[in-house]
């Protein structure tokens, strides 16, 4: 059976929260969302162990009500039909509550700022990072996400030299956040002649986009802001006035420009918000360097210089290079069917970080007779 004491203290703990709630509402808006956070976490992981520990007594009856002397053989094979079910649900629920006890990542429930660049291979580089946006567009459409560029250099040929967006929704962050590194594509180009297979890559980067409540100061004193007509495609009105607007941080160095819209105004607004994005990561990276605790799993560290994916177009198949996992249906990918590779990438996370911090059905929120 559970620990009747991991049970008591989390049921402590969750009163605990539940009572701090409204008070926070009024006086502390930060520790409101971190509140309102751990009051959904502890409350999962109090339903799962009220229904594991029934399923435990269940399962114990069930075997208890077999090894009875007198049983009616129609109710002993419900009962063993009953107790296959269970013995099946178990270890399932015993792992959904393991998962539940993982340190919550607090960017999980964040939207995404995705920023993805040609990198070698010339044109093809270009068009391979305008197939990536794409992709990423269409999968977005298909959760009933909602995209908004931010700025684009688009290619002589097509595709993108650069293109940085925005996807809004439920969860963006903990779905996308594996999709930063190297992306190489192996395919015949439109403009190859002779038929020959060329190797390009771009790369692509994911922000948890920052949030009001994030501590990212940014002063007057600390931006140099210019102004300048946006190129490419925009329309008349775009391209006659000084709509485009550059940031530039003079701490670090970041600098920032979005181009999309006819207003100055929205155009710096949008701005902002992808330059507050890269602080926040900044300070992300440079708190676990300190810390001697950055996450360097088999996933990978999300960095663009690191391949993490072959997008092999003659053979119809991606690999993903850091959990072996090969697909046979890229084209059903380039159109937005990345729920395959992305849940792979998240269950194999999920396990790493199980094995990591050693949880297993022997761990003490279980008594030795579980």
């Amino acid at each position: 059976m559970i620990d009747q004491a991991f049970v008591d203290a989390t049921a402590a703990r969750f009163a605990d929260c539940e009572s701090r709630l409204s008070a926070a509402a009024t006086e502390n808006p930060r520790q409101l969302k971190d509140l309102t956070r751990e009051y959904t976490r502890l409350k999962k992981l109090l339903e799962k162990s009220a229904q594991l520990m029934k399923l435990k007594d269940d399962l114990q009856e069930h075997r208890a009500f077999l090894t009875a002397e007198i049983v009616d053989p129609d109710l002993k094979g419900l009962a063993q039909e009953e107790l296959a079910l269970l013995e099946k649900q178990i270890p399932e629920l015993e792992r959904g509550l393991m998962i539940a006890l993982l340190p919550p990542n607090p960017n999980e429930s964040r939207n995404t700022i995705m920023e993805i660049r040609a990198g070698t291979g010339g044109n093809e580089a270009a068009l391979f990072a305008g197939d990536l946006a794409r992709m990423y567009t269409r999968y977005a459409e298909t959760q009933g996400w909602q995209v908004e560029f931010i700025d684009s250099s688009p290619s002589e040929v097509g595709g993108y030299k650069e293109v940085i967006f925005s996807i809004q929704g439920d969860h963006v962050y903990r779905i996308l956040q594996f999709e930063g590194g190297t992306h190489r594509v192996q395919r015949v180009p439109v403009t190859e002649s002779q038929g020959r297979i060329h190797t390009s890559t771009a790369t692509v980067a994911v922000l948890p986009e920052a949030e009001d409540l994030d501590e990212i100061e940014i002063t007057p004193e600390d931006l140099r802001v210019d102004v300048y007509r946006a190129s490419g495609a925009g329309g008349q009105h775009v391209n006659k006035t000084d709509s485009a607007v550059r940031l530039t941080h003079l701490p670090s160095g970041l600098v920032v420009a979005s181009q999309e819209e006819r207003s100055q105004h929205k155009n710096r607004a949008k701005a902002m918000r992808v330059l507050r994005s890269r602080l926040l990561d900044l300070q992300r990276r440079q708190n676990e360097t300190e810390m001697g605790a950055a996450r360097r799993s088999q996933i990978g560290s999300g960095d663009r210089s690191e391949r993490i994916r072959t997008y092999n177009f003659p053979q119809n198949r991606l690999t993903d290079h850091r959990i072996n996992f090969t697909l046979y249906n890229l084209e059903a990918v380039m159109e937005g069917g990345l729920d395959p590779i992305l849940k792979a990438l998240y269950d194999n996370d999920t396990a790493e970080r199980l094995r990591r911090i050693n949880i297993t059905p022997e761990s003490s929120i279980l008594s030795p007779t579980a």
